[in-house]
């Protein structure tokens, strides 16, 4: 159980709820009747999902030989549990396929309860799931932008479609809020791996174009998220409030800066680790804050 635990990465499941967190604040915001039901739904859902593709990949980076050559951090390299314990593999394995199937089957229900537009959601987040380590992280730009995809786009502008019974625009712009964020998460992530990730064939942006020009995408994706605030927030499409969203901007310029000076050597600097993910957990929580307020 321990290990099944470890596998499951219990500390970054976090983040799952504060992307529908985001989405439920948007529906508020625009008037929409949130039934408290449903939301338990999409967040067991969306929970499901990511402890799949987290157990899947613990799995795979297993039986590939990654989780072995790894120096890991508190944010990078896997939780070496199966490393440790590799009699629990097969249990692994069972967990994951296990919320997968727990995602599906209350897609499959939202697919019956709202029509077929919301399939295309479901299928892609599944997709996501069971290719993000055998083929996914083998095309740089793919990887680059799955897993904001995932909890950005699919989570947020889900959310709202699952509440809505309807695409609302402002969804669209505020997940690329999370999209944003949670591609530079898993980026610098990427760091400390790059070796062990090469030696097991796997192509992200860090290994195919190296990490001085992953920073500057690092700095780009910064820039858009806190610029896209700024500018909804100047427009009217977003309360003045929305700024407070803004308050984790010189974590990211830490982050930035750590990104650029020590470069795959980052992991033995965790404290820019821990700015980037605090950044990536607190901007998307304070701007559906202030959306509720």
């Amino acid at each position: 159980m321990n290990t099944i635990l470890a596998a499951m990465r219990l500390p970054f499941l976090i983040l799952t709820p504060v992307c529908i967190f985001l989405g439920v604040s948007i529906a508020i915001f625009q008037g929409i009747q949130v039934n408290v039901s449903t939301v338990i739904l999409i967040a067991l859902a969306a929970l499901s999902s990511h402890i799949s593709v987290n157990t899947l990949n613990e799995y795979f980076d297993f039986k590939s030989g990654l989780d072995a050559m790894t120096q890991r951090t508190p944010f990078s390299g896997g939780s070496g549990a199966l490393v440790a314990n590799p009699q629990s593999l097969s249990h692994v394995l069972i967990v994951g396929m296990f919320t997968l199937c727990v995602t599906v089957l209350i897609g499959l229900y939202f697919v019956y309860q709202l029509g077929f537009e919301v399939l295309p959601i479901g299928f892609i987040g599944v997709i996501l799931i069971v290719t993000y380590t055998s083929w996914i992280n083998k095309s740089p730009m793919i990887c680059l932008i799955a897993p904001g995809l995932g909890f950005g786009i699919l989570f947020v502008v889900g959310t709202v479609y699952v509440l809505n019974g309807e695409f609302a625009q402002l969804s669209w712009y505020l997940a690329l809020v999370p999209f944003f964020l949670v591609n530079n998460l898993l980026l610098l992530n990427q760091y400390p791996d790059i070796k062990a990730d090469q030696k097991v064939g796997r192509n992200h942006i860090p290994i195919a174009y190296g990490v001085k020009t992953a920073s500057i995408i690092y700095t780009v994706f910064s820039i858009l998220t806190f610029g896209l605030i700024i500018v909804l927030v100047t427009l009217g499409v977003i309360p003045k409030l929305s700024l407070i969203a803004l308050l984790p901007l010189p974590l990211a310029i830490s982050a930035i800066n750590g990104a650029f000076r020590y470069g795959e050597n980052i992991g033995q600097y965790p404290q820019f680790l821990t700015m980037n993910v605090i950044t990536t957990l607190s901007v998307p929580l304070l701007l559906g804050i202030s959306l509720l307020l």
